[in-house]
């Protein structure tokens, strides 16, 4: 999988991704979920993988980094300052940012342990780093995984895990999981309400989220 290939559709079809959020019960719980976080989020804040900026915006995170470059202009109409790049080489200075989110964003990288390891030096001692995941292994990730292989554009090139793997590269990259929420409780029906989040994580659920945190040596 190129992360070049996987940002052509969002650099084509920018306006159609960013639509998808408007009124859209799932977007709300799953930003719902991010913004019950009890730990601490220092700034300055970072989202990669950023796109059009609806997670970023009501989080806060002034900057966003993405390799699609019509994302991030609809990005900088929602006040995020963002820069055309990519996760494994962060246009950032170690040891400079003190929250990075990357939601929805592992899936569609070239190496996401690259991604993770790129993270740890962008933060700053005590900085937290914020996952936001589809499992595979739960009936969310396997109906996206069912639209990979009908050839869905916006997931044709994702590549889902299960969570044990994720939470191995997080461990992995060095970062100590200090919280986890988890949204999306109901099984995936074409129209559902915004559900509410629980602390921790719960076998099933379609958005869990980890906060991690490492020290550098």
């Amino acid at each position: 999988m190129s992360t070049r290939r996987s940002a052509q559709v969002f650099e084509e079809r920018a306006d159609e991704y960013d639509g998808w959020f408007d009124n859209n019960p799932i977007f709300a719980s799953e930003l719902a979920a991010l913004k019950a976080l009890q730990t601490p989020l220092p700034e300055p804040r970072l989202e990669i993988g950023v796109g059009p900026g609806r997670f970023a915006a009501p989080l806060e995170a002034r900057f966003g980094v993405d390799p699609a470059l019509a994302p991030l202009q609809l990005a900088r109409n929602r006040g995020v300052l963002p820069c055309q790049g990519a996760g494994e080489a962060l246009p950032i200075k170690p040891g400079s940012l003190g929250t990075i989110f990357l939601l929805f964003t592992l899936c569609f990288v070239e190496n996401p342990q690259a991604v993770l390891a790129e993270c740890r030096q962008a933060l700053r001692p005590g900085g937290i780093l914020v996952i936001g995941t589809v499992p595979f292994d739960t009936p969310w990730g396997q109906g996206l995984d069912a639209k990979r292989r009908a050839g869905h554009p916006f997931y044709r090139d994702a590549r889902f895990v299960d969570l044990a793997t994720t939470l191995d590269w997080l461990t992995t990259a060095g970062f100590t999981l200090v919280e986890s929420r988890s949204a999306l409780l109901q099984p995936p029906v074409e129209k559902s309400e915004p559900g509410p989040s629980v602390a921790g994580i719960q076998a099933g659920a379609g958005f869990v989220v980890l906060v991690g945190t490492g020290v550098h040596p």
